[in-house]
């Protein structure tokens, strides 16, 4: 055997080892695109950039990350319907995908039909908060006495007309029977600002992006909003447990392709997400901003999304939503 043959044979048995070393539904050559239908900084982005990596080792290729922000998530995922279906473009979407069909006069896309569902892959929880100053109670039976008192009276804030913290206020408001002004802001940001500052006296909020307020005693925590309590807030009951079960609502975040994805791909990418979001760095950075992570299977994805869609345009419809 020469030395030129023997050569080769191991540049080839080395780049077999190579290959088998790699996730069995690895994707060689273009990097993966991930787009964000939100800003940077924004509770997704941040969710998305804790994995980033954990993501491109698990599908053994490069993650580029682009947000798109705009029009309640309609920019980016506008984006994500026009990409090629090849397993390179997904987007991380929220709970505004499911709303915008409700509220929108008119879609550039179908939120169901137009796009390839891959994983709900967690939530984030919501929790009413109060300026303590101008709401003095303890718990949502005093809150809706003191809002029943005086109908009107009081302003609750949103990040937007339209959005799921909106939505979330609504549901609210809905189940106490009781009259508020909305002022909507934009973004979670500002209507906190205000609340602190007085010029609102409550509104619905991502857990994270309230901790610090909650802590320092600026802002007080009615209840959490959805079905269980929080970790970083153990002593504050959910709203159902205080007598008031229609209020049921979290954030939530899904990952999907664009329409037309093959099989193989969805699994290829499925299973990306699923070890990424396993991955115990990933893990213990959710943790520590309260957000559940349980990816879903791709069928399950296409099911909650039709299911939150279906709901949102009943709470929409309640509560007379309109954009235009």
């Amino acid at each position: 055997m020469t030395k030129t043959f023997q050569r080769r044979t191991l540049i080839t048995l080395a780049s077999a080892c190579l290959f088998a070393a790699a996730p069995a539904w690895a994707q060689s050559g273009a990097p993966l695109r991930v787009i964000l239908p939100v800003g940077a900084g924004s509770g997704v982005d941040t969710i998305v950039r804790a994995a980033q990596n954990a993501l491109s080792k698990a599908l053994g290729q490069s993650v580029v990350i682009e947000n798109l922000p705009g029009a309640g998530g309609i920019t980016g995922t506008s984006a994500l319907v026009k990409a090629a279906p090849d397993g390179n473009t997904v987007a991380f979407i929220s709970n505004n995908h499911a709303v915008n069909p409700s509220v929108f006069k008119t879609m550039p896309y179908d939120s169901l039909n137009d796009i390839t569902p891959i994983s709900v892959v967690g939530g984030s929880p919501f929790v009413l908060v109060v300026n303590p100053a101008k709401v003095p109670v303890k718990n949502v039976k005093e809150m809706q006495a003191l809002l029943k008192g005086k109908p009107g009276g009081f302003n609750m804030g949103s990040s937007g007309n339209g959005t799921i913290i909106h939505l979330a206020g609504e549901m609210f408001v809905d189940a106490l029977d009781v009259q508020v002004q909305h002022i909507p802001y934009k973004g979670m940001g500002p209507m906190l600002t205000d609340i602190i500052g007085g010029q609102v006296e409550f509104g619905a909020a991502a857990v994270p992006a309230a901790q610090g307020h909650l802590a320092s005693g600026r802002l007080k925590a009615i209840g959490v909003m959805g079905k269980q309590r929080v970790a970083s807030l153990p002593d504050v009951p959910t709203i159902a447990e205080q007598g008031f079960p229609d209020v049921d609502i979290a954030g939530w975040f899904a990952v999907i392709g664009p329409k037309g994805l093959p099989a193989a791909q969805v699994e290829r990418l499925h299973k990306g997400v699923v070890a990424a979001f396993n991955d115990p760095e990933v893990k213990a950075a959710m943790a520590k901003q309260d957000n559940i992570i349980n990816p879903t299977t791709p069928d399950a994805a296409a099911r909650f999304l039709k299911v939150e869609q279906d709901r949102y345009a009943r709470l929409v419809t309640k509560a007379n939503i309109k954009l235009d």
